[in-house]
């Protein structure tokens, strides 16, 4: 079936409206009406060809909220009318160690990106979620169960909640640990309500002081300027944890420094240049570890749905629509949104 998109043809082009198809439902499929679909960093990098192997027309979009119109005869766990999500990937090998341990998002042969990834359907690679309708496999769909008025603000748990929810969980945030934020953006204004709601002592890191009440309200116990001497040396070496969001270059030994012995400085964002090589002796003098994290396995995002869910946890957003997609990345460059675009997606057929 023919559907609306947004997306573009190519890398210096600007996003405009599509006419795309989606394949029906197979068995074991999932055919869900998208209401809501957050804008990601991701996108831009992407349909802009900033990250390399992109194909054209590129339709973005991995953070999905929408209905369920149909299912396939094998699928038992949803019902058409239930309220979906849809995050990063739409399939995985379902055979390797990392598959079996549902920890898809590492497949050993390569998850299938929502949108960019390799699929028998035209054209040749998966479209995302700036569209009207996505069909699914029933194994890479999500349960959404927070209150309909709030479904829109949850489209960005899909991918900024989750990207911060797995270190977070996989490092054992909670009571008794300290954790720092750094960057409060998209992911990171998550990743601090998210620590917070786990019992952590939460610090943001920010490098403006016009932040400093925003983190604060977002639940931070305490700000830190990072541009402040003073204020990052009262810290130094008192970290369990410290998740880095930045996605721009930039020195990491101001944070590893921070860090008890045997804490971790876990990285988040994608610079599109190298980050300098750390120094090494604060790093074996204290046994102290630099590691990344990529989004979290189908267990673990619905998993923090139901987490986020019970708290009452969604992202804060400004709801766009979709003809101010193009503004909207100028914003997103600028830092000029707080703190996540999202698409109102029946604006798609205007």
């Amino acid at each position: 079936m023919t559907i609306k998109a947004y997306g573009a043809h190519a890398a210096d082009q600007p996003l405009g409206p599509l006419d795309i198809s989606r394949r029906a439902p197979g068995a074991h499929d999932v055919q869900i009406e998208i209401a809501y679909c957050g804008i990601c960093h991701s996108d831009l990098h992407t349909v802009r060809s900033e990250w390399p192997g992109t194909q054209y027309p590129c339709v973005p979009g991995h953070e999905i909220v929408g209905h369920v119109s149909a299912i396939g005869a094998a699928v038992t766990r949803f019902a058409v009318g239930d309220t979906v999500g849809v995050g990063c990937l739409v399939d995985s090998c379902g055979q390797c160690g990392s598959c079996a341990e549902g920890l898809e998002q590492y497949c050993e042969s390569g998850m299938v990106g929502t949108y960019n990834g390799p699929t028998p359907d035209a054209p040749g690679h998966t479209l995302g979620g700036y569209s009207q309708r996505i069909v699914v496999k029933d194994d890479f769909v999500l349960r959404i169960s927070h209150a309909p008025e709030q479904l829109a603000a949850v489209a960005p748990l899909l991918c900024a909640g989750i990207t911060t929810y797995s270190p977070l969980r996989h490092w054992q945030a909670g009571p008794g640990k300290k954790v720092g934020i750094v960057g409060i953006g998209g992911l990171g204004h998550m990743g601090v309500k998210l620590a917070h709601a786990m019992g952590a002592q939460t610090v943001a890191f920010t490098s403006s002081e016009s932040k400093r009440a925003e983190a604060k309200a977002l639940g931070a116990d305490e700000v830190v300027v990072s541009r402040h001497a003073d204020e990052m040396a009262a810290h130094a070496g008192t970290f369990d944890l410290i998740i880095n969001t930045v996605s721009a270059s930039h020195v990491l030994d101001a944070f590893t420094m921070l860090l008890k012995r045997d804490g971790t400085l876990v990285l988040v964002g994608a610079p599109s240049e190298p980050h300098p090589s750390p120094s090494i002796m604060p790093l074996v003098f204290k046994r102290r570890a630099i590691a990344g994290s990529l989004i979290g396995g189908i267990a673990e995002t619905q998993e923090m749905l139901d987490f986020c869910a019970a708290r009452g946890i969604v992202s804060d957003i400004e709801l766009i629509p979709a003809q101010q997609i193009n503004a909207a990345y100028e914003r997103m460059l600028k830092s000029d949104v707080k703190y996540r675009f999202v698409i109102d997606s029946k604006t798609l057929g205007e």
